[in-house]
C-alpha cells in the first residue's frame, strides 16, 4: 500500500493541514497522559524545519450537547504541546468563521496553530447534529479550504470517516499525505496482515468473541498459530463442551465459535489451566484449575501451564502482533498471564512484535519493555479494523504514492 508521505509534499511557505490525535485525559485543566502528542511531535517538527505552517485539528472525547463543550476544549492541549516544542502555540478557541481564518493568515513559515476540538461542531445551537463525527461534506469543503495540502498522523480515527480526514482530504485540492505515525502503522500492521515473515502468530485476549470474530476469522488464513486469551476463551470451551463455571461467556456466539474451531484445527490454542475466582474482586479465593471449572467459580486469568504452551508457540515467532489481555488486568491479582507475556515478547529479539490496544500496550510499558517491541499502535479500533482485513477510511482517504 504505497501512500504519499509528508517527506513527499512540498512544504515550504505552504499552509499544512494536519489531522493528529490529541485526545488525552484532561483534569483541571492539565494533561495527563501526554503520550499521543509526543508521538505526533516528529511530523510537526518536520513541517515546521521545512518551512510549513503547522494547522493542527483533533478531536477530544465526545461531545452529544453544549454543556459537554467547556471541559473538552483543546486549551490545555495547546499549552503542553508549546512546552514540548519550547514555542509558541497559538490556540483557536472556534472551529470556524472570521476568527479561524483570520488566525490562519497571520501565520509565518514555522508557525503552529491548534484547533478548537473538532467535535465542538457536533452540536450546534445546542442540537446533536454530528457535523464532524458525521463527516458532513460542507465542513469538510470549508477546512480543506483553509490550506494547501494535509497530512493526515492520526490512525487512532483512520477507521472512522469524519470531516476532519476523510473529508479535508477528499476536498483538498493539493495532495494529502502520511504522517510519520501514520505510516509507521500502515508499514508494520500492513507488513504483519499482508506479508509477514513466517512464524506468523496472533495473540487475541478481551472479554468478548463477539468484538473479535472478524479479526480470528481474517487471521485463520494469514497466521500460523492464533493463542485466545482473556474472557473470550470461554466461549470457545463452551463451544467444546467444557464446563466454564461461572466464568464469562457469550452464549449466542457459541455456535460461532464451533464454526471458528471447526475451521481452525490445529492453528487455534486455548489456555490449558485457568487461575479460578469464587467472585469478580480482586481479593477473591483462587486457584487453579484444569479442564473443567466448576460451578460458583469464574476463570479471570490464564493459569501457569498455560503461560509456559503460549511462551512455546511464541518462542521460534518471527512475526507477533497482540491485541487484548490475557486476563481481567485491571486487578493486580488476576494480570499475571498479560504481564507474563508482555514480558516474554520483550524477550523475542529476533521477530517484529506488534502490540495494539489500551490494556496490552499497558502491560508492556508497565513492565519497561515497550522500547524491546517493534511497533506499538497507537490505535486500537482501528487496528482492530486492520487486522480484520477491513478499509480504513482514513487511510484510504490519502493519496496514492
Amino acid at each position: 500500500m504505497a501512500k504519499l508521505t509528508v517527506e513527499d509534499l512540498p512544504l515550504e511557505g505552504k499552509k499544512v493541514l494536519m489531522r493528529v490525535d490529541f485526545n488525552v485525559p484532561i483534569k483541571d485543566g492539565v494533561v495527563g497522559d501526554d503520550n499521543r502528542i509526543v508521538a505526533a511531535l516528529p511530523t510537526i517538527k518536520y513541517v515546521i524545519d521545512h518551512g510549513g505552517r503547522a494547522i493542527l485539528f483533533s478531536h477530544l472525547g465526545r461531545i452529544k450537547k453544549e454543556e459537554d463543550k467547556p471541559g473538552l476544549s483543546l486549551r490545555p492541549v495547546a499549552e503542553r504541546l508549546s512546552n514540548l516544542l519550547n514555542k509558541p502555540v497559538t490556540f483557536v478557541p472556534v472551529t470556524e468563521g472570521k476568527q479561524l481564518e483570520d488566525a490562519i493568515d497571520n501565520m509565518k513559515n514555522g508557525d503552529v496553530l491548534l484547533v478548537q476540538n473538532t467535535r465542538y461542531e457536533d452540536v450546534k445551537d445546542g442540537e446533536y447534529v454530528k457535523r464532524e463525527s458525521g463527516n458532513d461534506p460542507e465542513l469538510g469543503k470549508y477546512w480543506a479550504s483553509l490550506g494547501d495540502v494535509f497530512v493526515n498522523d492520526a490512525f487512532g480515527t483512520a477507521h472512522r470517516k469524519h470531516a476532519s480526514n476523510v473529508g479535508i482530504a477528499t476536498n483538498m485540492p493539493g495532495k494529502a499525505a502520511a504522517g510519520y505515525l501514520m505510516g509507521k502503522e500502515i508499514k508494520f500492521l500492513g507488513d504483519a496482515v499482508d506479508n509477514p515473515e513466517r512464524p506468523f502468530v496472533a495473540i487475541l485476549g478481551g472479554a468478548k468473541v463477539s468484538d473479535k470474530i472478524g479479526v480470528i476469522d481474517n487471521l485463520l488464513d494469514k497466521a500460523d498459530k492464533i493463542i485466545i486469551g482473556g474472557g473470550m476463551a470461554y466461549t470457545f470451551y463452551a463451544a467444546k463442551g467444557i464446563k466454564v463455571g461461572n466464568s464469562l461467556v457469550e452464549k449466542d456466539k457459541i455456535d460461532v465459535a464451533k464454526q471458528i474451531l471447526d475451521k481452525a484445527g490445529d492453528k487455534l490454542v486455548l489456555p490449558i489451566d485457568n487461575v479460578v475466582a469464587d467472585k469478580f474482586n480482586n481479593d477473591a479465593d483462587t486457584k487453579v484449575v484444569e479442564g473443567d471449572i466448576d460451578d460458583g467459580w469464574m476463570a479471570l486469568d490464564i493459569g501457569p501451564k498455560s503461560v509456559e504452551e503460549f511462551k512455546n508457540v511464541l518462542k521460534d515467532a518471527k512475526t507477533v502482533v497482540w491485541n487484548g489481555p490475557m486476563g481481567v488486568f485491571e486487578m493486580p491479582n488476576f494480570a499475571k498471564g498479560t504481564l507474563e507475556i508482555g514480558k516474554f515478547l520483550g524477550t523475542l529479539t529476533d521477530a517484529t512484535t506488534i502490540v495494539g490496544g489500551g490494556d496490552s500496550t499497558a502491560a508492556v510499558k508497565e513492565l519497561g519493555v515497550a522500547d524491546k517491541l517493534t511497533h506499538i499502535s497507537t490505535g486500537g479500533g482501528a487496528s482492530l479494523t486492520y487486522l480484520e482485513g477491513n478499509e480504513l477510511p482514513g487511510i484510504a482517504a490519502i493519496s496514492d504514492k
